[in-house]
């Protein structure tokens, strides 16, 4: 596979991935987590705000992955 259909295959996937990935969390976020603590709050929206990288990265490494 060329480096360009990589490119292309691995922005749409990673668009696909923010948006569910948003609303999966700002569903939870809104739903149990809006009646915690503010500490519980802090946790899940610092772990949430930061988990998305982890396959993020992975799909921007296959993309950038030589021929």
């Amino acid at each position: 596979m060329s480096a360009h259909v990589r490119k292309l295959i691995g922005t749409i996937m990673l668009l696909i991935f923010m948006v569910l990935y948003l609303a999966i969390a700002a569903a939870i976020g809104s739903g149990r987590i809006s009646e915690a603590n503010g500490f519980a709050q802090f946790a899940y929206f610092l772990i949430a705000g930061l988990l998305w990288v982890i396959p993020a990265a992975l799909l921007i490494r296959w993309m950038a992955r030589p021929d």
